[in-house]
């Protein structure tokens, strides 16, 4: 592959015939995809819990009510313990990735205390943990139907509500994905 075949800043919505419970209907935003595998976000999956929970749990001090009460994303099966926050470029952060040139992933405790008290990036979605797959992995998964990728959309990421997030991204380039059956097989 090259580097213009990579799905970085891209969604991946799973097809309706993908019945794993981890990814059932989700879309995962793609933020490093390479020789050696890629790392996505699942942002239409909800954890049980909001953001002031998080907050307590690290110890820091909140004004914003507004971000106690955002809600906190299941990012993926892989370091659940971890936080990552995806958002929109701004601040200056100790360990961010730049993935396009409007959005960044970080995962440094400096992002969650500058959001506790109002002053974090301007749109931001905080998830625990990140989908992950090994090189090739997920090349082979495409083939295999299991994925649809979709350019990357920031309202669907940050202004669409969550329930609607999986239909929203396919229908960036015109699928009904609730029109899409599993392909028939000849066992």
């Amino acid at each position: 592959m090259t580097s213009e075949t990579y799905l970085n800043n891209q969604f991946i919505i799973a097809m309706p015939a993908l019945t794993d419970p981890i990814f059932f209907h989700t879309v995962t935003y793609l933020c490093q995809h390479n020789e050696e595998g890629a790392l996505g976000i699942v942002i239409n999956r909800l954890a049980n819990m909001k953001l002031g929970e998080i907050f307590k749990q690290m110890n820091i001090s909140v004004t914003s009510q507004a971000a106690a009460n955002m809600p906190v994303f299941t990012g993926g099966p892989v370091q659940q313990q971890r936080g990552f926050v995806l958002h929109t470029h701004g601040g200056n952060w100790d360990m961010t990735m730049a993935v396009s040139d409007s959005i960044s992933l970080t995962t440094s405790r400096d992002v969650i205390e500058a959001i506790a008290v109002g002053e974090g990036p301007e749109q931001y979605l905080v998830a625990l943990g990140y989908a992950g797959w090994s090189e090739g992995q997920l090349e082979k998964e495409m083939l295999n139907n299991t994925w649809l990728n979709t350019p990357f959309g920031k309202q669907v990421l940050f202004d669409t509500s969550i329930n609607m997030r999986w239909t929203a991204a396919a229908e960036q380039i015109g699928i009904n994905i609730h029109q899409l059956t599993a392909p028939a097989g000849h066992g």
